[in-house]
């Protein structure tokens, strides 16, 4: 964290170099410490590299086809201009699954600048249920990269995962969302941006279908949790193997990724090359997600091997507090001094992990550790996180009053989610 605070240095090669230095420092061999660097990053990649990168694929397809926007377009429809705000909520979570949270906000904030006129209210009234949608989507559910990184490092099935997470994404969307968003809408006074006052409504009759989208979108989501729920439901045991299969998370992802192709891509004029174009571009951005969680791992592994974990662990017990609660905590305060909520979910991940009798916990209470991880590293954007500055230029506010919506709306997601993690936590 000092070399990252501090001396600016790029946050892999600094948990890189941190993770060796403890290595050094416990005095453990070198060829101990090697070990620990490969384990740290093959075990860590090899559950993650497909799923980051076949969800970026199926994220760029479902954005370049415009199903974004037809997600978006239908749902404020179908609830009006005086439910606005929820369907914004909804549309915003469902998105940040499988697109990145920086691209489905630049897709889909002219439509909450487009309400806000039509219905001459400060932009933050649909602004801030948008942002909460995509942040809660982003941080809890998969295939969004966060929890699936930390449900790697944690050993969880994602099944479990994706079911916590859509019930503690629900209860901070609400809270962050169209609740905070009518605070915030009649406190502050925001115009919509002078660039998009005058822009075109979205031609709908260009747009894929609003269920064709809801179907492709969920394909992953109920194969995966069919995965996990066929293997304790005695009347689906004969067809376990087959859902053990489809439901395995790169399988299910590749299904859906092949069925977007066709459906979001051809069926719209898209050639094959240009698929090409748009998929391989999207993974332009996996390349640091992939190594900085790599480098993540290496810091549990090295923890591990160094018996450390075990310090931190004993540790944690005397304190008698909750594992969610450390998980929450940790993540909370790497993301309040560094900044990066992926950063903060790959070191809380990597200590956690590290700690004895992790992999003897129910996979209830991993999830909802998964989610806690999660809560904390979406908690107080500020200064030092990129998102902070892109909703403060992309909405028009200055910095006083973006820390007092946006900073105040992520830390509302972040605490939310935790909360509902840590109820479910006590009957795992």
């Amino acid at each position: 964290m000092v070399l990252i605070i501090k001396f600016k240095i790029q946050a892999m090669v600094s948990i890189l170099i941190g993770a060796i230095a403890i290595g050094l420092l416990a005095g453990m061999p070198f060829d101990n410490i090697v070990t620990a660097v490969n384990d740290g990053i093959g075990n860590t990649l090899k559950g993650i590299a497909l799923l980051v990168g076949l969800g970026s694929m199926f994220g760029a397809i479902l954005e370049a086809s415009g199903g974004a926007q037809s997600l978006a377009v239908t749902m404020v429809k179908r609830f009006g201009d005086r439910k606005a705000a929820w369907a914004l909520g909804i549309t915003g979570l469902v998105i940040a699954m499988p697109v990145f949270f920086d691209a489905g906000l630049i897709i889909l904030i002219p439509l909450a600048f487009s309400l806000a006129k039509r219905t001459n209210r400060s932009s933050l009234f649909y602004a801030i249920p948008l942002l909460a949608g995509l942040a809660v989507g982003h941080a809890y559910i998969p295939p969004t990269p966060g929890p699936v990184l930390v449900a790697t490092m944690l050993g969880v099935d994602l099944g479990w995962v994706i079911m916590i997470g859509i019930g503690c994404g629900i209860v901070a969307m609400v809270v962050a969302g169209p609740i905070w968003g009518s605070i915030c809408g009649g406190k502050y006074n925001i115009p919509v941006p002078e660039h998009v006052a005058n822009q075109a409504d979205y031609d709908e009759s260009k747009l894929p279908s609003f269920w064709t989208i809801v179907g492709i979108i969920l394909i992953p989501l109920v194969l995966i949790i069919l995965d996990s729920v066929s293997g304790v439901i005695p009347a689906l045991s004969g067809v376990a193997p087959v859902f053990a299969f489809l439901g395995e998370p790169f399988v299910a992802l590749l299904i859906a990724t092949v069925i977007a192709m066709f459906l979001l891509g051809m069926r719209h004029g898209y050639t094959l090359e240009e698929l090409e174009k748009v998929m391989t571009k999207s993974l332009e951005p996996t390349g640091l997600i992939l190594l900085v969680t790599a480098c993540g791992g290496v810091l549990r592994y090295m923890l591990q091997y160094s018996g450390l974990g075990d310090v931190i662990g004993n540790a944690v017990s005397s304190a008698n507090l909750p594992i969610v609660v450390v998980a929450f905590v940790v993540a909370a305060l790497v993301r309040i001094c560094v900044g990066s909520a992926t950063v903060a979910m790959t070191m809380a991940a990597g200590i956690i992990s590290a700690m004895p009798g992790i992999g003897d916990l129910s996979p209830l209470y991993l999830a909802c550790t998964t989610a806690a991880v999660a809560g904390g590293a979406t908690v107080c954007s500020h200064f030092n996180d990129s998102g902070f500055w892109l909703v403060k230029s992309l909405v028009g506010m200055d910095e006083k009053t973006t820390l007092k919506t946006w900073t105040v709306m992520e830390t509302l997601v972040g605490v939310g989610g935790f909360l509902v993690a840590l109820i479910i936590s006590f009957f795992a």
